[in-house]
């Protein structure tokens, strides 16, 4: 019998796991055990090598120490409430604004709907079967949350794995805002499997910020959906910096009328990371729209990817969308795939996307120097202005100055070392 094994029979035994949760787990548990761990093979997993398998790593038995804050949550000292999950556990949650409940001390079901198939990949099986703790925050309608709340998703334990889990329901009229933080233990070699479940009432308004900085040691897969009601909109951020492998695996659905999605982020690889991007934006109600706008660079031997598909359901009439995603390529061995897709199932709308993969472009570089810069200035001012465009877009102010900091920190140290073409 594994780890995960007793983990899952220990859950679906203990009279702190409610009913309806265990019934979860048991249909979880089967589908768990009948899929493979993704190989790179798959489709999904394409350009990706997920170097990690169950036979090696462990369910939490209990939570490490928490991590200190860092500097991105430091910098939002005003917030609607704040959340702390450590290894998969809850140690804190509570909100002024919204209602925050660990999701065991729930009697039924939130009811949200299934936004992440439990089959979608082994690891969502896993999740479904082995989570043990979550938090749901519920916006009442008409209420405004004038400041973030903060979610901090940490892990701390080497050779571990875990899942924790946050539900988000902003209800009719309502406007909220949250961060989340994700951070790992220095030189931790572990794996973080977060699911967001996300739902915006009609009329609704959510910004939400993810802030991906684990160490460089760890990787995290993060299943994240959005579901849109009538008239209502999000705003979605994410800045990838951390992990050996860093994926995001985002899907949002448009299914009201006149809804609306912004999709923005900003991601820096080095080393030998692999940050992974896989984003559907499905459009089902009728006057949608969508607008996908990323940019990152890498140097050393990282690499990005980038798939996004643009879906237009057969009775989205009058809607537009948008997907940009643009790389720079700052070191030789560096490598970024892009591959927008479109899948338009329906007349009148209007539709498009824009990619492009490639180093700094010399014309800027050229025009900087004739003017009297340094090469190094010139690559520097470049870098700046290219990342700009998304940080002044981000949907929660306050860590503008943060982000710009690390990412320039990072080029000018590749920079100063050599380590940039």
């Amino acid at each position: 019998m594994t780890a995960f094994d007793q983990q899952y029979l220990s859950q679906i035994t203990t009279s702190t796991t409610p009913a309806w949760r265990r019934s979860q787990m048991e249909g979880a548990y089967r589908v768990f055990t009948a899929l493979d761990e993704p190989t790179g093979a798959e489709e999904d997993w394409r350009y990706v090598e997920f170097d990690h398998t169950f036979a090696e790593l462990e369910p939490v038995a209990q939570a490490g120490a928490p991590l200190e804050s860092g500097p991105f949550v430091a910098s939002l000292p005003e917030r609607s409430g704040h959340v702390l999950i450590v290894d998969g556990q809850v140690l804190e949650h509570h909100s002024d604004v919204a209602t925050v409940l660990r999701l065991n001390d729930l009697d039924a079901d939130p009811g949200f709907p299934a936004l992440v198939p439990v089959d979608h990949n082994k690891l969502t099986a896993a999740h479904a079967a082995f989570s043990t703790d979550g938090v749901s925050v519920e916006v009442t309608p008409g209420t405004v949350m004038d400041t973030p709340l903060v979610v901090e998703v940490q892990g701390s334990i080497p050779g571990t794995v875990s899942f924790p889990h946050l539900r988000v329901r902003v209800g009719e009229d309502a406007e909220a805002s949250v961060l989340v933080a994700y951070r790992s233990a220095d030189g931790a070699r572990l794996l973080m499997v977060p699911k967001i479940d996300l739902e915006v009432g009609d009329g609704g308004r959510l910004r939400f910020l993810s802030v991906q900085g684990i160490d460089h040691a760890a990787t995290s897969v993060v299943h994240q959906r959005a579901t849109l009601g009538r008239d209502s909109t999000s705003r979605i951020g994410e800045i990838g910096l951390g992990g050996r492998l860093g994926r995001l695996d985002l899907g949002v659905s448009l299914v009201g009328d006149g809804s609306s999605s912004e999709v923005v982020g900003l991601y820096f690889g080095e080393g030998d990371q692999t940050l992974d991007y896989r984003m559907v934006i499905d459009h089902q109600g009728r006057s949608t729209t969508s607008d996908v706008f990323l940019k990152g660079a890498v140097e050393d031997d990282a690499q990005s990817v980038f798939t996004g598909l643009l879906r237009i359901e057969k009775d989205a009439a009058r809607t537009s969308t948008f997907e940009t995603n643009r790389n720079l390529v700052l070191s030789e061995n560096a490598k970024a795939h892009s591959v927008p897709n479109l899948e338009i199932l329906c007349n009148d709308v209007i539709c498009g996307h824009a990619s492009s993969v490639g180093p700094l472009e010399s014309e800027h570089l050229y025009y900087l120097r004739s003017r009297g810069l340094t090469l190094e200035r010139a690559e520097r001012l470049l870098i700046r202005g290219f990342f700009q465009e998304v940080i002044d877009r981000l949907p929660i102010g306050g860590l503008e100055e943060p982000v710009s900091q690390e990412v320039f920190r990072r080029f000018i140290t590749a920079q100063a070392e050599g380590r940039v073409a």
